[in-house]
């Protein structure tokens, strides 16, 4: 209610959206955060309120989408008493969450949402929980509001490592059936045009997953469809059939992959990924470059023109006929 009742002073120029479940203000700052390329905000009160929030914490952690969700909690000098509505919603949100905290004095909330956002929105993005104590929400303060830029022990984009690149290019080169596989990670790092750019120097046919829709156009000559279980026919087939598989941006989830003893077994994998706790998850790469998509690197790729004959080409005729 603290609040609630400091939003009514800032009516003019805060748009608060009233849901009738907090679940659904998760969903909501998800849809805004994907619509707006902006984090999402949404708030909720402790005990259940605080609890009906994780559902949509856990979908934006595994979609990577940006939020940053504000808690009451109890008083501090409640806090392990099981109070009224005391719950732990700072360990029961940390198996899903990027990052959060437990703030339990006011001249601490500005420095702890500073961070919230930078960390939600930074490197690969993702929810955080910041959890303010009752008393917190009363008390006073000189407020200063600095934007967070770094933090010490944080390192949202790893550094690339030009040996890996020039590794992975030469695997391009060398192929005879390369093929893309891209996700939502293009559209994050808005790297639409370096995408783009990428393939049609290489020539090469990119599939994308459901994430990943709009990352190229749909009209394009080297895009052949919606990869897994949900998709086409072709892009599956094409998944084992390629002797390069170069993934950009995506996690080989299940419903892309499906068993995983028999994807892609014919292929050497390439896999461009900013998190690296991505790397070899599912699906054990050949060579791995970590960092942002949105690179200015110039790396040796040369085209690659497909013989007429091939089984790959020929499936992409197959899928633009269609």
């Amino acid at each position: 209610m603290p609040v609630y009742d400091a939003l009514y002073d800032f009516r003019n120029e805060l748009n608060h959206i009233l849901v009738r479940h907090e679940q659904g203000a998760t969903h909501a700052a998800q849809g805004y955060a994907r619509a707006s390329g902006k984090t999402g905000v949404c708030i909720a009160t402790s005990g259940p309120g605080a609890t009906n929030l994780i559902t949509g914490i856990a979908d934006a952690q595994i979609d990577s989408t940006p939020l940053v969700c504000i808690t009451g909690q109890v008083s501090s000098d409640l806090l392990g008493t099981d109070a009224f509505q005391e719950t732990d919603v700072v360990g029961i949100s940390m198996p899903v969450t990027k990052w959060n905290i437990q703030v339990t004095k006011s001249e601490d909330i500005p420095k702890a949402i500073a961070k919230a956002f930078y960390i939600a929105g930074s490197g690969r993005p993702g929810p955080v929980l910041v959890d303010i104590t009752k008393d917190a929400q009363f008390d006073t303060l000189d407020f200063s509001y600095k934007k967070c830029r770094s933090i010490r022990s944080y390192i949202p984009s790893p550094n690339s490592d030009i040996t890996k690149i020039k590794a992975a290019a030469t695997l391009i080169n060398n192929a005879k059936k390369p093929y893309v596989l891209f996700g939502q990670g293009v559209l994050i790092a808005d790297a639409k045009k370096e995408f783009k750019s990428f393939i049609e120097k290489a020539n090469l046919p990119a599939a994308w997953t459901i994430m990943g829709l709009s990352a190229l156009e749909t009209n394009h000559p080297l895009n052949v469809g919606m990869l897994g279980m949900h998709g086409n026919y072709g892009p599956n087939v094409l998944t084992n059939e390629c002797d390069v598989l170069i993934a950009v941006g995506m996690r080989f989830d299940d419903r892309v992959t499906g068993d995983l003893k028999r994807y892609a077994k014919q292929a050497k994998i390439i896999h461009l990924e900013i998190d690296p706790a991505e790397i070899d998850k599912n699906v054990k790469t050949d060579v791995a470059v970590l960092g942002k998509l949105q690179g200015n690197f110039k790396t040796p790729y040369k085209p690659y023109k497909f013989k007429q004959s091939s089984r790959l080409d020929q499936s992409i005729l197959s899928l633009q006929r269609r």
